[in-house]
């Protein structure tokens, strides 16, 4: 699981609501998400208990960067509590935290994202749309071109298996139309936000 804040652009100028977002990177899974008027390492402490109570699961690692909130106490403390390794990006390095930054850029490049927000309310119930619509509408690339909700909630080995029967029988009525036998993409069975280099055989040197 990761998580992160960025700003929305509020209705005047230098104000900002604050969007809280938390990933499930396995699936892609918007899990739970807040909007509020400034970052706040006490709300922080506050979703990320809500949406663990929520979702019934206690995840081994919760990652996020270096932000105050991030590294405040009293999120630090609930993650202690309830036995979940805490990891953080590596100081000064800005693409720690992919997962994150990726739903952030994809939620302010939506078509209908607007040039700011009139109120608190008006940002909450735009993000309420968006994250709906990501959450069970949107087939993302890299998870096969399957919903977060799908993949999250166990459906989409089912779904597979349906697109490989429906791609079989195009290809046996019109085996001309393909180069290969086509076959759905895989679900990637492991993510990582730093993958861990493989081992080499140490070089051999000469005597």
């Amino acid at each position: 699981m990761t998580w992160d804040v960025t700003k929305l652009r509020g209705p005047n100028k230098g104000e900002w609501h604050h969007l809280y977002a938390i990933i499930d990177i396995y699936s892609r899974y918007i899990c739970g998400w807040t909007v509020e008027a400034a970052e706040d390492s006490r709300r922080a402490e506050e979703l990320i208990r809500e949406t663990i109570e929520r979702n019934g699961i206690v995840p081994e690692t919760v990652h996020a960067d270096r932000g105050t909130s991030m590294t405040s106490k009293a999120v630090s403390q609930l993650l202690i509590d309830l036995g979940v390794t805490r990891s953080h990006s590596r100081p000064k390095v800005s693409n720690d935290n992919p997962y994150s930054e990726s739903q952030f850029k994809t939620v302010k490049y939506s078509g209908d994202f607007p040039e700011h927000f009139n109120s608190l309310a008006h940002a909450r119930e735009w993000c309420e749309g968006f994250f709906s619509y990501y959450n069970h509408e949107h087939r993302h690339s890299g998870i096969g071109l399957h919903t977060p909700a799908s993949v999250h909630f166990g459906t989409a080995d089912l779904v597979r298996e349906q697109r490989a029967a429906t791609l079989a029988d195009a290809y046996a009525r019109h085996p001309g139309r393909f180069a290969r036998r086509p076959e759905p993409p895989e679900i990637p069975t492991k993510v990582w936000i730093n993958e861990p280099k493989q081992e080499t055989e140490p070089a051999r040197q000469s005597i």
